[in-house]
């Protein structure tokens, strides 16, 4: 098992350095980092212009397999180059990542179990009533937008406060500012303000994963072990969680993994909703305002999710599955 995992990792991890490099030349060939200093009265000095590129390593004049080595080399000690405002992008990166993973790790792996959950009921109950009511729910998540989502819940939210005459339910921002007291107020404040994302991730991904979990436990409950199980005297819920879900779950594991990593570009308009300043609203903003660096870091960084992700859902593929660890 030790030899799978160090060889599907360094496989990972390859991966990862091409998707950030083959991101840093799209978006050098695709973005104009000189625009925002054209057009200007007085106009910018060519020399100074000149500089001003040369300090961020956008410069279209140098070869772009040297930026690109130069922004590789970088990377490697730790330097992910300089944002368009001057701020360091690992800094950056570091604050934002913290917001935006605060974010994804709870609605995702909320979401996560309770479409497994949905899905394996709406297998076992299949035509029933209960299946038929999750599964025109999930389409009616999965169909509608997120951003539509988050505004429904935000007018859902501004009614039940003006109902109870108390800000109860706060989705402006992580936070709010000027706030005082201990460590419970804060923390109350915080979750205030992470319950209506939350929600919306929490259905969406329950949407997803209801479905595709569905659809491979039917496959599962017509199989021959689950037979033999229930031959050997076991009783249905027995062989069904011992046999059935185990065996259900194997897909869900690389599902799973790969569907966290896109989170980060499917939060964007999530963050820009409730005003959350993640890495998904630095992708949209980085590419508004050509900022290569931003979006090569923002890149790299959600790579490195679906590696995390990818080698978590190895770990437990080799757990649920005794083959592999031959």
């Amino acid at each position: 098992m030790f030899v799978y995992l160090v060889r599907r990792i360094v496989n990972y991890i390859i991966l990862t350095v091409i998707a950030s490099c083959l991101a840093y030349v799209l978006a050098s060939l695709s973005l104009n980092p000189t625009a925002k200093y054209l057009g200007r009265n007085p106009p910018v000095d060519p020399h100074s212009l000149q500089n001003i590129l040369n300090k961020f390593g956008v410069n279209p004049d140098v070869p772009l397999i040297e930026r690109l080595w130069h922004w590789f080399s970088g990377v490697l000690h730790g330097d992910f180059g300089l944002a368009i405002n001057s701020e360091p992008i690992s800094r950056v990166i570091w604050e934002r990542a913290g917001i935006s993973l605060q974010l994804l790790l709870i609605g995702s792996i909320i979401g996560a179990v309770l479409g497994v959950v949905l899905g394996v009921w709406g297998a076992v109950r299949q035509y029933k009533a209960s299946d038929s009511i999750v599964t025109y729910l999930s389409y009616i998540v999965f169909s509608t937008p997120t951003f539509v989502i988050a505004i429904f819940l935000m007018i859902a939210a501004t009614a039940l406060n003006r109902a109870i005459g108390h800000q109860l339910i706060t989705f402006t921002g992580q936070y709010s500012a000027g706030i005082s007291g201990g460590f419970f107020t804060q923390f109350g404040d915080r979750a205030a303000h992470l319950l209506l994302p939350t929600i919306v991730l929490v259905l969406t991904s329950a949407a997803s994963y209801s479905r595709y979990q569905r659809n491979v436990m039917l496959d599962v409950l017509g199989a021959d072990y689950i037979r033999t199980a229930r031959a050997k005297g076991r009783t249905r819920g027995a062989a069904l969680i011992r046999h059935g879900v185990r065996v259900a779950l194997i897909p869900m594991s690389t599902f799973f993994a790969y569907s966290f990593g896109t989170l980060v570009a499917g939060a964007s308009m999530l963050e820009i909703v409730f005003s959350w300043h993640g890495m998904g609203e630095l992708l949209l903003t980085s590419i508004n305002t050509s900022d290569i660096n931003a979006v090569a870091g923002s890149t790299l960084f959600t790579a490195v999710l679906i590696l995390c992700s990818s080698t978590l859902s190895e770990v437990l593929y080799a757990a649920l599955d005794p083959r592999v660890r031959s």
